[in-house]
């Protein structure tokens, strides 16, 4: 036997093999007597067609397609023999044979590559350094003061915002005549909302149940001009609103009881809810840098590393990305979901999922980064005490679920933060940095 492995890509191989015919003659013989078992001519019961006969009718035909079924026996047993190691479903590119001959043949496979990674610490890269402002706080005071506020019937539209109006509109041309086939459509407007538009609360101020107000809001469409460009046309749309009820927001004091009630006796006074809001919404923030942070280390890294991954891992992922959609989809009630379309739009998310996996394990590799079993015991030590579950339980629980690849990622990302540089800039100004990139 003879054979020379060829590197297509860092993923892809293809192995020439080139075998006596002594080593296959007999597997030959077998494959071809399998053949005849299901050739039937007049004058012979079915499988008992003499040899000669068979020769004479399909010439070389039934040992060439032995060949093929030989090739790929024989493939996956030198596979074996020489830790080949192919993934997927190898395919044959090339066969010659003759019979008494020796069988040559190619087979196309892929395999796991291996990486040689390159530039995955001594990088800088830029994130938000997102702090909580004053006005935040105060916001999310605002939202829980109304979220605990009641309502009173009332006659007038007040000077303040804190009125909820139950209105019917009607579209109204320029001149305030009603629109050619319109119909009423009844709404509630509420002031207090800062979405609100100030033209309807401008316009609402002073007015009473059974008056009506207008108001209009800009359309924005694009036309083609005269040059087939494309063109944004602003149309004004108009509307007339009868107030049918007024209702009055009554703000609750932000005292000791109602604090009490919403942090369920967590603080109980006005600076200690501030400081817990801030607390919780800075909590938020760091949660999402460290996101950020993630996504732009593999970003970059793979970006570093570019290579092809193997089609056959990427067929996989997709299909699981495809499928997951697809029960989204039904689960939200849409009727139609075309997988050709997500199949396309998903494809490059796969690839890139399958890139940073194979980069991670390459570094994992090359870093010697790992989760210890002692590092599981002492994990399960400190969980058993909270749960009450025996440690050696723990542990077998975490060998067996995906929770100690869940601990590895985590060991590979903090140590490539403390590989990279991770610098902090103003928010807006690496917004417009990274608009304009």
């Amino acid at each position: 036997m003879e054979y020379k492995v060829n590197d297509l890509s860092l993923s892809e191989k293809e192995v020439e093999i080139t075998l006596a015919y002594d080593e296959i003659k007999n597997e030959v013989e077998t494959e071809v007597k399998k053949q005849t078992k299901n050739i039937q001519i007049s004058g012979f019961r079915k499988g008992k067609v003499p040899m000669h006969l068979l020769k004479k009718m399909y010439g070389d035909a039934l040992e060439h397609e032995a060949s093929e079924k030989v090739a790929n026996n024989q493939f996956w047993e030198i596979a074996k023999e020489k830790h080949l190691h192919p993934i997927g479903q190898p395919s044959l590119t090339d066969i010659k044979f003759k019979p008494g001959e020796d069988l040559y043949f190619k087979v196309k496979y892929e395999v796991y590559p291996q990486l040689e990674v390159k530039d995955y610490t001594g990088n800088e890269i830029e994130i938000p350094d997102f702090k909580v402002k004053d006005e935040e706080v105060e916001a999310e005071i605002k939202y829980i003061l109304k979220t605990n506020s009641t309502n009173e019937v009332a006659d007038i539209v007040g000077e303040d915002r804190n009125y909820l109006l139950d209105v019917e509109i009607k579209r109204i041309d320029g001149k305030g005549e009603l629109f050619e086939g319109t119909k009423p459509e009844n709404i509630q407007i509420d002031l207090s909302d800062d979405r609100t538009q100030k033209e309807i609360v401008d316009n609402s101020k002073g007015k009473k149940v059974g008056e009506s107000f207008n108001f209009s809001f800009n359309n924005d469409h694009i036309e083609k001009d005269e040059n087939g460009n494309d063109k944004v046309i602003t149309e004004p749309i108009f509307y007339t609103a009868l107030i049918k009820e007024i209702k009055k927001i009554i703000s609750p004091e932000l005292n000791e009881e109602l604090i009490k009630k919403i942090t369920k006796d967590k603080v109980s006074n006005e600076t200690d809810l501030r400081e817990d809001i801030r607390k919780d919404l800075q909590n938020y923030y760091d949660q999402r840098v460290e996101d950020l942070i993630q996504d732009k280390l593999i970003g970059l890294i793979v970006k570093n590393n570019e290579f092809t991954p193997p089609n056959t891992l990427v067929s996989n992922i997709l299909e699981e990305f495809v499928k997951n959609e697809e029960e989204s989809s039904k689960k939200q009630g849409y009727k139609k979901f075309d997988r050709n379309e997500a199949s396309n739009r998903l494809k490059k998310s796969a690839e890139f999922n399958v890139k940073w996996f194979l980069i991670k394990n390459a570094i994992e590799k090359k870093e010697n980064i790992s989760i210890t079993d002692d590092e599981l015991t002492e994990l399960a030590t400190k969980d058993a005490e909270k749960t009450g579950i025996a440690v050696d339980k723990l542990v077998n629980y975490y060998k067996s679920s995906n929770y100690g690849e869940k601990l590895l990622d985590k060991k590979v990302f903090d140590y490539l933060k403390e590989k990279n540089t991770i610098k902090r800039v103003d928010p807006e100004s690496l917004l417009q940095k990274e608009t304009k990139e």
